[in-house]
């Protein structure tokens, strides 16, 4: 079992954003930009090929809600999506990236730097805001 796999059946603290019966969305432990946002499915599958065609739908759909709720709860100005499959991906777990972003954000083709929440307090607060906007979207 891997660690998004505990995070899913509620095992492994995280800071859930959303869920729902095929999904789960959480706060990256190290974000790319602060409210960086992983969706994983709730059930294990390795990559986006693995997973079968009849979660498709809620997968993307939450995703497509995510990429409205994360840049409104944030002020960001739209958002960075990606899936990795394989290569790249820290956790063998299939989660899409939901990365707010601002003009002029640094960030630049695939080179992803890493930042740290100030405190959990702020982890918190953006949580919060992230499950607020996403309320609204539902």
């Amino acid at each position: 079992m891997c660690v998004f796999c505990e995070i899913a059946m509620g095992q492994t603290a995280a800071d859930i954003v959303f869920e729902d019966e095929s999904t789960v969305a959480f706060l990256d432990m190290r974000p790319v930009f602060l409210g960086h946002t992983l969706l994983i499915p709730r059930a294990h599958y390795e990559t986006l090929p693995d997973l079968p065609d009849d979660l498709l739908p809620s997968l993307f759909s939450n995703a497509k809600m995510l990429a409205a709720a994360v840049p409104s709860a944030l002020g960001a100005e739209g958002t960075f999506m990606a899936i990795n499959n394989k290569i790249s991906q820290s956790v063998p777990h299939l989660h899409v990236h939901v990365v707010p972003r601002r003009p002029k954000d640094g960030l630049r083709g695939f080179f992803w730097p890493r930042q740290s929440y100030a405190s959990d307090e702020q982890r918190g607060e953006i949580a919060d805001a992230i499950r607020a906007a996403v309320a609204e979207l539902r």
